[in-house]
């Protein structure tokens, strides 16, 4: 079948309409799960992975070695996540996350300010002021992270395969439209598809292993040939053959691994 993203804004319900999607499809459905595997896996207490995807980077933090791991953390374990295929997965950027992988129908809810209002009073018991101050920072947040970290703006429409503002739609309405989706040929998942997933999980579990130390490298995979590029300084030094050493003794799946230093990074490296 096919991965499903849905991104939403806070109080769009969006959580609801991927919960009845995955029902209908009898898909298993992930948000929060992939941050307990990131907190497990890498030993990275969950709400250090939480402020990472949500808060804004500051203008002294914005190349935080840190920060910079825990987004290779988490894009790893959702990856990891998504070899099973069947999947949606309702969480901040998921469709970037993801990107490239040609069976992932990326898709956006939205809902006017004045109605993601009314739910979230509704649900959290305060006043609707409260509740449009909470909003808009919060989308104010998730905007300046994405733009941050990936250049891109969380409402261009051109980053999702469908978009669907459920003001007139009702949810069930949003759900028929998914569901339809995903079971379009060009959807569906080929064996190309699931090569490329899988030199994916790799790349991610190269750059898992490296960033904390290296912070500013790009890995690609393809067909289990991995290629990691990085500053020159850093290429020579005896902590990277170690670490590389370890890297083609642990890490399952690769080929063949050799590094890049002084050179840009290509468009399909994370």
């Amino acid at each position: 079948m096919s991965i499903i993203t849905i991104s939403r804004g806070s109080y769009s319900m969006g959580k609801t309409v991927a919960e009845k999607v995955a029902q209908r499809l009898n898909f298993d459905i992930i948000s929060r799960d992939v941050l307990l595997d990131a907190s497990n896996h890498f030993n990275v207490p969950e709400i250090k992975l939480i402020n990472a995807i949500h808060d804004a980077p500051k203008i002294l933090d914005r190349y935080s070695r840190s920060k910079n791991a825990y987004i290779a953390y988490i894009r790893s374990s959702l990856v990891e996540r998504a070899l099973n295929d069947n999947l949606v997965y309702h969480g901040l950027a998921g469709h970037l996350l993801l990107k490239g992988i040609p069976h992932v129908l990326k898709v956006r809810i939205t809902e006017n300010l004045e109605g993601r209002i009314a739910n979230m009073v509704k649900r959290d018991k305060i006043s609707p002021q409260e509740a449009r101050s909470l909003i808009l920072a919060d989308d104010s947040q998730r905007r300046k992270w994405t733009r941050s970290l990936y250049g891109e703006d969380t409402r261009d429409t051109a980053l999702y395969d469908l978009s669907i503002c459920i003001d007139k739609l009702s949810i069930d309405n949003a759900v028929d439209f998914i569901c339809q989706a995903a079971g379009t040929k060009g959807l569906q998942t080929t064996e190309q598809g699931r090569q490329e997933i899988a030199d994916l999980a790799v790349a991610c579990r190269v750059k898992a292993a490296l960033v904390d130390e290296f912070p500013n490298l790009g890995v690609a995979c393809e067909y289990g040939n991995v290629l990691i590029y990085m500053k020159g300084r850093d290429s020579a030094s005896g902590k990277l053959v170690k670490k590389l050493n370890n890297i083609r003794n642990n890490i399952k799946g690769i080929n063949h691994l050799e590094t890049h230093a002084g050179v840009e990074f290509p468009l399909d490296a994370i």
